[in-house]
């Protein structure tokens, strides 16, 4: 298993990155206020207006550190990586597999059943964690999903699987609101809505999962996979297929609880959104900052992998899926293990 390395997030407006020897400088208004070495990083990922040296993109195509930008609110625009790992024959098998509905089906179901069991998790927590009368919402949820998992695994085609996907989604996101016990008044959930996020929650969630689509995106490039043929998303110029895919399987048990988190222990604030003229709602800088220190803390926590059955940090989870559905496109296990959240 690979050593898990940092993700540098440049944040500051009007920050430069240039290359020293074989260290990363992050200059603002030409002073030097950060410098590491390359070796300790797996990606950069700068928003809004950051400059980059075209010799410090040179280095990290070379030593395989992914860089992202993204707008100064966190919508994706651009990536930088090196050259392409892993062999030809695996990416052939990869598009064999997505061009065949029934091989397709076979992985996604897979991929639908674990992200509603881990959905099915959070809600049952959260039930837990709430008292007596503020729990009643969550209490028919759990039988639900359970029922819709077990209903994805017997889907015929991927239409009706997408279908079974989005009942799903559908029947948790109905109960989301209920799992917020912070900030009531600056934060209330009453749908999932995006592009652009219209309240702090869907800000939140929208912004935490573009961390997460980065992080298996570099994990499946890093496998020699790659990240636009996928099998429960259909294709699209510029869209990661099967990065949206894998992270299914994490949207709730580690974005959407990082987010009720983040709210509940009232580690972010109401004052730290604020509502643009076209209605899009969006964090300021100390906000946004306050979620990535603790998004790089929750990545070193250590969780027992359970197909593994290995204690990794949780930041590498996206590169174990993507080695094990390698291992299974190579006829190494008979299946694709998805990622269940204990």
């Amino acid at each position: 298993m690979r050593r898990l390395l940092n993700t540098l997030y440049i944040t500051t407006q009007g920050a430069y990155l240039a290359q020293d020897g074989e260290t990363i400088q992050v200059r603002v208004e030409h002073e030097t206020r950060l410098q590491l070495p390359i070796h300790t990083l797996s990606g950069l990922v700068c928003f809004g207006h950051v400059g980059m040296s075209p010799q410090l993109m040179h280095l990290c195509a070379e030593r395989g550190v992914t860089i992202s930008f993204l707008s100064e609110h966190g919508r994706f625009l651009a990536r930088v990586t090196g050259e392409t790992q892993g062999n030809v024959l695996l990416r052939r098998e990869q598009y064999r597999r997505a061009d065949n509905e029934e091989s397709a089906l076979a992985i996604a179901r897979l991929i639908v059943a674990g992200k509603i069991a881990n959905a099915r998790s959070v809600v049952q927590r959260a039930a837990r964690e709430l008292d007596g009368a503020a729990a009643e919402p969550l209490q028919p949820l759990p039988e639900r999903l359970a029922g819709s998992a077990e209903e994805a695994l017997r889907a015929t085609s991927l239409e009706r699987l997408r279908g079974i996907e989005g009942d799903a989604a559908r029947a948790y996101f109905d109960g989301f609101d209920a799992m917020i016990c912070g900030d009531r008044d600056s934060f209330r959930f009453y749908e999932r809505n995006r592009r652009p996020p219209l309240d702090p929650v869907n800000c939140l969630l929208s912004f935490v999962y573009t961390l997460l689509v980065h992080d298996y995106r570099s994990a499946l490039e890093t496998t020699g996979l790659d990240p636009a043929a996928g099998y429960l998303h259909t294709d699209r110029p510029g869209r990661p297929s099967l990065a949206l895919d894998l992270m299914e399987e994490l949207r709730a048990a580690l974005a959407d609880r990082f987010v009720l988190t983040l709210i509940n222990r009232r580690q972010v604030a109401g004052p730290g959104f604020r509502t643009s003229e076209s209605g899009a709602v969006l964090m300021d800088d100390a906000t946004r900052k306050e979620v990535l220190v603790a998004w790089q803390k929750r990545k070193q926590e250590e969780i027992v992998h359970p197909f593994l059955d290995e204690k990794i940090p949780i930041g590498l989870i996206p590169l174990a899926q993507a080695q094990l559905l390698a291992r299974h496109l190579r006829g190494d296990l008979d299946a694709y293990p998805p990622f269940f959240w204990k």
